[in-house]
């Protein structure tokens, strides 16, 4: 007997074991409830495997670069009562608080009320719009709220000229994408964009196009992750732009008119901000994800978001289409005083930097992150490892070293998800329920299971056009 296969019969393994006999024991579980018939429809469709191959290279493929710093309502076109925020689509009236904190503090901002409490009358009017980060090429940490007087990194990947977004990194505590807009958050806020901003946009140019994905492949292998753990990268960061920062303050006649102290308020800003690289990874990763988009019978996940009510999918063989079900509760540590009955459910557009395989997909190369998000080192290598299951392929570039340099694994697939029952696993901050609390805790969380049987229904259906005598009818 040359070996035997076991899944779930461990009684029966364990006697086989004991008897001297080689075993394989392999963790298998059922399908999820409800979609044997759509994976055998998208199984069946005959552009799935290719449709998959060519989602995964065009992502793999992308080099993101940062090439630009300017205001939103030039790169986006905000206008004046026009917001961003994260997740997908939702009205004042379902948002959560720091949601809600965070639109009435980016009101305040922008002088549309005095008072940032006398916002909330505006926009449960619907005096004042919202849409997602996502529908505008760009995403926003935790609320990720963005308005027309905020300054925003520009990434463009050269050889298509795609690009996308996000704001600047505000730092940890009692900020804005947490939901706080006390006075000294929005002073804050008025200097990134008075100044932080400006300088940055000056350094960027004098410096050229920085390679932000190569500084994600070297930062995972010096202990990040890229979502919750961005120390490296902030620091590389830092070390391409500095000279240019004090070269804008020591060259006579530079047209800037930046001065010693602003150059060093933003050295020290950044330097000890080491969450500031976070807003650069996310849009790298947006960019090589929206370059898999909208291929016909394609699985695999282009966005994972959240706004604090919903959480939402959307996947490349299904276009613009959001597929969402309630945000979850992360566990993990807290700040203080806090507890579980004082978090908000998950939000922010930053599970793009998991849909793209770093984050808590990468967590094997950073061990650090348990001290941050609660688990253990052998909990980090196991997410990673687990990984692997529900992904299409993985990403040589972003590699990691304790697992003999293997590529991050990468492009979340639908069908895999739904086969596995296993959720991806993210990282993530969390904000503190009442509006103007800010953060109060990280932690894991995955995304609620019913959204992936929703996509892949939706994927089904479509595959039923393509294989004819198959037609079904998908129940809303």
């Amino acid at each position: 007997m040359s070996g035997i296969v076991t899944a779930g019969a461990d009684l029966f393994a364990q006697a086989l074991t004991d008897q001297a006999v080689p075993v394989t024991r392999v963790d298998w579980q059922p399908p999820m409830p409800g979609t044997a018939d759509d994976l055998i429809a998208v199984a069946a469709d005959p552009l799935r495997t290719d449709a998959n191959e060519k989602a995964a290279a065009a992502m793999l493929a992308v080099q993101a670069t940062l090439v630009d710093v300017a205001p939103a309502s030039e790169v986006l076109g905000l206008e004046r009562g026009q917001f961003l925020h994260a997740g997908p689509p939702i009205e004042w009236e379902r948002a959560s608080g720091p949601l809600r904190g965070a639109l009435m503090g980016a009101a305040a901002l922008e002088g549309l009320v005095a008072d940032p409490e006398e916002a909330a009358g505006l926009f449960g009017a619907g005096d004042l719009s919202l849409e997602p980060c996502h529908h505008h090429g760009t995403v926003g940490p935790m609320a990720g709220v963005v308005s027309p007087s905020m300054w925003m990194f520009v990434l463009e990947d050269q050889a298509s000229g795609r690009r996308t977004y996000c704001s600047l990194n505000e730092g940890l505590g009692k900020v804005l994408r947490y939901g706080a807009y006390s006075p000294d958050v929005l002073e804050r806020l008025r200097w990134m964009s008075s100044t932080l901003g400006p300088l940055l946009a000056t350094a960027v140019q004098r410096v050229g196009p920085v390679d932000v994905t190569g500084i994600l492949a070297q930062m995972l292998q010096m202990g990040d992750e890229a979502h919750n753990r961005n120390r490296a990268g902030t620091l590389m960061l830092l070390r391409d732009l500095a000279p240019a920062l004090v070269e804008t303050a020591v060259e006579s006649g530079f047209d800037a008119g930046f001065n010693n102290r602003e150059v060093a308020q933003a050295l020290s800003f950044i330097g000890g901000n080491d969450h500031f690289f976070l807003n650069l990874a996310m849009p790298a990763c947006k960019l090589a994800l929206d370059a898999a988009r909208d291929i016909p019978g394609s699985t695999m996940v282009v966005a994972m978001a959240r706004n604090g009510t919903d959480f939402g999918i959307q996947v490349s063989g299904t276009g613009d289409e959001w597929f969402t079900g309630p945000a979850q509760l992360a566990d993990g540590l807290f700040l203080g005083d806090y507890g579980p009955e004082d978090a908000n459910p998950d939000i922010g557009d930053s599970a793009i930097t998991e849909t793209a395989g770093i984050g808590g997909f990468a967590m094997a190369t950073a061990p650090a992150i348990v001290r941050f998000v609660g688990g253990t080192v052998p909990d980090a290598l196991a997410t990673t490892r687990r990984m692997h299951e529900i992904t299409l392929t993985e990403n040589s570039r972003w590699a990691i070293p304790v697992l003999d340099f293997a590529g991050t694994p990468t492009g979340i697939d639908v069908t895999a998800v739904c086969r596995t029952g296993i959720l991806p696993q993210i990282n993530t901050g969390m904000a503190g329920k009442q509006a103007g609390v800010g953060q109060v805790g990280a932690g894991l969380v995955t995304p609620p299971a019913e959204i992936f049987p929703k996509a892949l229904a939706a994927l089904a259906q479509q595959s039923a056009t393509r294989l004819p005598g198959t037609e079904r009818t998908v129940a809303p």
